[in-house]
């Protein structure tokens, strides 16, 4: 029996005309090095107003017994159940023009029709373009200019941001299977993965954030203030310094790093690194001992 996309997905039949839109993608539970996908997520659905005008059958997609959700138990009985909620909400950005956030769980079941239900979500509103953006740990210092890899379904999109020169291959995710799926459809959508420096990659890191919505924002054309996010990464800045100053082995670490960055970038010739670095950086074995530490002295809330 065929299945039907339309069956995962409610969809509000007010939702206005969004011919011309962006859909913005983000999901949990794929790699997101420094929550900064999740914190761009975050800083949009802080800053603009926005509504649900979809939402997925959690139940159909998510393997609950992999992503618990949390329950709440109070004295003598269960008191509240954090429901998963995977949704596309509409936003206007500052100069008025309607965009799309898609973000919750990524769906563990079912990966082709959820695509296909999106792009028909897509075909259904008129929305030309889709952007997903996440963090990746990369063996670079936190004290040298943020890198980003960009990809997309045609190179036009990509602007100025250079390639990787090599093939790799990798575990798959439903934000790179929508990409390649679109593609195969002749469709625009491009994805940014933000280059944070592995001993941050289980922190909150909003400096990354920055550099994602800087990049969407450009190749969206959308209007996206990011004040607030450069405040807090001001502030986190600051305290990653204090840090690394107060260990003796982290901040040998760091400026091993930056020699490296500084010799590979100087002889490439470009601000930013990846293939180089991974071929060159130290061993995890040779980095774990000193990031351990630094790592243990941080905390999802800190």
């Amino acid at each position: 029996m065929a299945r039907d996309p339309e069956d995962l997905v409610e969809v509000d039949s007010d939702t206005p005309d969004l011919d011309g839109s962006v859909l913005l993608v983000n999901f949990d539970g794929f790699v997101d090095a420094g929550g900064a996908g999740k914190l761009v997520v975050d800083h949009l659905l802080e800053r603009f107003e926005n509504r649900v005008v979809a939402t997925f059958d959690v139940d159909r997609l998510i393997d609950y017994r992999s992503r618990r959700p949390l329950m709440t138990y109070s004295t003598d009985r269960w008191e509240s159940y954090q429901t998963p909620k995977l949704e596309v909400r509409l936003l206007h950005d500052t100069a008025g023009t309607p965009f799309l956030v898609l973000s919750g769980p990524e769906p563990d079941h079912e990966w082709e029709l959820f695509a296909e239900a999106v792009m028909a979500l897509m075909d259904r509103w008129g929305v030309r373009m889709l952007a997903s953006f996440h963090g990746i740990p990369m063996g670079a210092p936190h004290t040298r200019a943020l890198g980003v890899t960009a990809h997309g379904t045609r190179p036009e999109l990509l602007g100025d941001h250079q390639q990787m020169p090599n093939t790799l291959q990798v575990p798959a995710s439903i934000a790179a299977l929508l990409e390649f799926r679109m593609g195969q459809a002749g469709r625009d959508a491009i994805g940014f993965a933000a280059h944070v420096p592995h001993y941050l990659a289980q922190t909150s890191y909003p400096t990354a954030a920055v550099t994602l919505l800087e990049n969407v924002a450009k190749a969206t054309g959308l209007a996206l203030p990011d004040e607030s996010l450069r405040e807090a990464a001001r502030r986190a800045a600051v305290e990653i310094d204090r840090q690394v100053n107060e260990s003796a082995e982290v901040a040998d670490v760091v400026r091993a790093l930056e020699r490296q960055y500084d010799t590979f970038a100087e002889a490439a010739g470009k601000p930013s690194l990846l293939s180089d670095v991974l071929e060159q950086m130290p061993t995890a074995d040779e980095l774990g001992d000193q990031f351990e530490q630094f790592l243990a002295e941080q905390r999802p809330n800190d």
